[in-house]
Parts: structure tokens; sequence; C-alpha cells
């Protein structure tokens, strides 16, 4: 019985952790890497271990660096069942089929230069059939329901507050007599966020698996964020320009909406016109309105009295391409949020090229920004964004309001590790190297532990 380690190690993205038990293989996670094109390409490698092994996949949630990589699983040789959320199922159908019309697209524009050069033609990671087949092979578990995988393994999934059917996976195992708890926290949210539950806390376990992608920081408190977020709005509209905010459009854009509803006269928003500029974060907003049951009281009161709360009387969703180049004729007034999170695809590139240079844009950048992406630059407060082969000059104002993030901060990853009574050995996933020095440090100070830190194909015995 055994953990092997085989992504996110040092490293944001590309969830993916072995668990061996009873001549089982389960796979907790099986993501993307994500960032530039040198970690991009590491997705082709074949997997560390044969896809035909793995008797079934566990899915914290829908994200595609934790995702993203089951349509290549399945293409490979994967014929188990994959476990998930109601919710991540529903959302992994808009996020794995996305994935695969940019995989066809981007093999598409890269063959017309190779075929130029008389190089030899690529072909797409997967394309959004594969990504369709995939549908099939997931089973639905909800939360806090006792589901028994196979021998000697039983899962329960609690709400991680991340996005919606984000979860905390809670492993039973047993081998030869031999019992384990094993916790995976996935990503954990940030308490106090809008329209979901805080992270579960969970009290017994033998080995805890956490993420620590913020482990570094603190993040501002809510009461700032919003007076932030909402000053900038307000500042931004004297100077009759635009407000583009890079949006992931799972999670962030819901919160977003949310907050535009609960904050709208406040932040004087009838003054603009907001677009909500991404097909798939419109897919994904429906997904949300259809789970209100599962939302934070307030929220779910909202959605019960007062109708949909994600929506707006000055929204406008953009679904086709022709919308969406429209709003590049605009000069001033549009708050547009559009996908990538990260600017590294999406529309959101597009309206970057077209506002970026203008001294009254603003670009508002919520959510965590991965080394070596252009939201990364534009938060280190780069003077110039190449985009095409094209160079920008970056003249607009660019605003992290430090609180709207969806992952907890140091203090909030420490507080749900101290639920734990027993102090269960410890091992740091997903966090790069000095976010996850700087938490492992804090832990020893504070709670006199001392974290693992995962290396890549690190195996622990339990």
């Amino acid at each position: 019985m055994n953990i092997t380690f085989l992504g996110a190690t040092q490293y944001v993205t590309g969830s993916c952790h072995l668990i061996q038990i009873n001549d089982h293989k389960i796979l907790l996670d099986c993501g993307l890497i994500q960032g530039d094109y040198e970690q991009a390409q590491k997705n082709y490698d074949d997997f560390p271990f044969n896809p035909a092994s793995i008797d079934a996949v566990i899915l914290s949630h829908a994200h595609l660096d934790h995702s993203g990589k089951l349509p290549l699983l399945i293409e490979r040789g994967f014929k188990g069942e994959i476990f998930a959320h109601p919710a991540t199922i529903d959302l992994c159908e808009v996020l794995l089929e996305d994935a695969g019309y940019l995989n066809e697209r981007g093999a598409f524009w890269e063959n017309k230069k190779r075929e130029r050069q008389g190089l030899e033609l690529v072909e797409p990671l997967y394309t959004q059939q594969q990504a369709r087949n995939c549908l099939r092979f997931f089973k639905p578990v909800p939360y806090t329901h006792k589901t028994t995988l196979m021998s000697g393994v039983t899962l329960e999934f609690h709400d991680a507050g991340h996005i919606l059917g984000s979860c905390i996976v809670e492993l039973d195992l047993n081998e030869n007599n031999h019992s384990k708890k094993v916790v995976f926290s996935g990503d954990l949210g940030h308490a106090g966020a809008p329209i979901l539950k805080d992270p579960t806390c969970l009290t017994k376990a033998d080995i805890v698996l956490m993420e620590s992608t913020y482990g570094d920081r603190l993040h501002r408190n809510w009461d700032d964020t919003w007076e932030e977020l909402g000053s900038t709005i307000r500042n931004a509209h004297s100077q009759r320009g635009n407000i583009l905010i890079p949006a992931f459009t799972v999670g962030r854009t819901q919160e977003l909406l949310y907050c535009f509803n609960k904050h709208y006269d406040d932040w004087q928003l009838d003054n603009w016109k907001i677009f909500l500029d991404s097909p798939m974060a419109i897919k994904s907003t429906n997904i949300y309105s259809k789970y209100s049951s599962i939302y934070e009281d307030d929220a779910r009161k909202d959605a019960q009295n007062c109708g949909n709360p994600l929506n707006l009387p000055n929204l406008t969703m953009t679904s086709s391409t022709e919308d969406s180049m429209a709003l590049n004729r605009i000069q001033s007034g549009a708050i547009i949020i559009a996908g990538s999170g990260m600017c590294t695809g999406g529309r959101i590139k597009h309206h970057l090229k077209h506002n970026l240079w203008r001294h009254q844009s603003h670009v508002i950048i919520v959510g965590f920004q991965a080394r070596n992406t252009p939201g990364r630059s534009l938060v280190d407060g780069a003077e110039w964004l190449t985009l095409w082969g094209e160079k920008i000059r970056i003249n607009a104002k660019v605003t992290t309001p430090g609180g709207l993030s969806a992952h907890a901060d140091q203090q909030g990853l420490i507080d749900w590790y101290k639920n734990f009574k027993n102090r269960p050995q410890l091992v740091l996933v997903h966090g790069e190297p000095e976010a996850q020095k700087i938490l492992a440090e804090k832990l020893n100070t504070d709670l006199n532990i001392k974290p693992v830190i995962a290396e890549y194909n690190q195996c622990i015995e339990l």
C-alpha cells in the first residue's frame, strides 16, 4: 500500500497521484501541465504507468490541471471508472470538449506552418470527440456519500469550497488487515468567498496530501478586496476606458457575476455595459445556476428568493466569434470578462491586443498566474507583452486585488490542517518550491511538524 506522486510536485499544475493497494491502482486526478510551450509539451509524454493497469480515477474537481488528461488516459487504454461529484461531471463536459477543440485548432495552425517548411505534421493531444467519449466513464458521487470502489477501498467526498463540485477526497484503505485513512485536499477554497461553502474540516487521517498554492502569503481580507475592486471600477469610468478581466471560466467568472449583482449600486455598475465573452464561461454559469442547492447559505437564499443571482440587467453574453470581435470596436464603457484566466489563450488575448496600449484601459487580475504565462508578466509589471509575434506596449493600469483567490492562503491551509487531531503525516503538493518551503517552515514553527514536500516519482509507503 503506497502513494506515488506523479504530478503537481513543486509545480502548481498537472495534478496526478497514484495509489497502489491490493494489486489495484487508483489515480487521484489526471491533470494537464499548464504554463509555457515547453511545459505544455510534456503532456504528450508517455504516462509513467500503463493506463490499462489503472482500475479507477478519483477526480477532485473539474479544472483542467486536475482533469485535463483524462481523455488521453482513456485513449491510451484506461477502461475503469472515474468517480466525481455530479457538478464536476457537468463541468467536465464543457471543459474537456473545449480543451479538445483548442487542441485541434492548435494542431491545425501548427501544421499549416509545418507544411510550408516541409516538416512532419503533428496530432492534437486529443480531439473534441475523444473528450466526449470520456463522459461515459464518469460515475457520480455526491458529498458525504460513502462509496466502496473495490475491495479494501472506500471513498467519501467533502466540499472543498474551491469551485462548484470541488472535493476533499477521504479514502479508507485496508490491505491484509492493515488500515489507513488518506485525505487529499484537492484545491482548498478561500473561506468567506461568495457562492460556495467554506472547505469542510476533517479531524482524522493517517496521511494528508495538501495543496500549497498560496503557502507563502496571506490574502487581503474580503472587505478590503471588495472596496478595491469597487474603487477600481468607479475610477475607471471617469477615465473613459474599458476594463478587461481575464477570468477562469469556472469559478472566478461566477463569483464576479454574483458580486457584481450584490454590489451593483455601490459600484455604479449601471454606468457600464458588461460582457461575458466566453462560450465556455456561459455554459459553466448555467451549470452553476443548476446547483444552487450546494451554495453557501446567503447565496442559496438569494437564489430561492430573488431568482438567478448570477444575472445582471446590463449583462450581455457573447457566444459567437462575430459578437466577440465587435467588442474590440468599443472604446470606452465596457467591462469584458473573458478567458483564459492566465491569458494563455482564448478571447482575452484579442482584447488585450486592442486595449493594453491604451492609457485609459484597465486590466483587473483576479486569479493565480502561473510562471511563464502572459498573466504573470502583467502582474510582475512587464512593459511589453508579445501576442502572436507582435510586441504590445503595456500602458493600461494593471490591478491585482489581493483577496480574490479561489485557493486558501497560508493561514487558511494551516487552519484546515490543524483540525486533524492526531497531526497526521503531511505531504505538500500543488505549489511552487518557494511557497512550499515557506509553508513548511511555518508549519514547523507553529505546529512542530515537518511536512514532506513531494518530489516527482517519490513513493511513500503507507
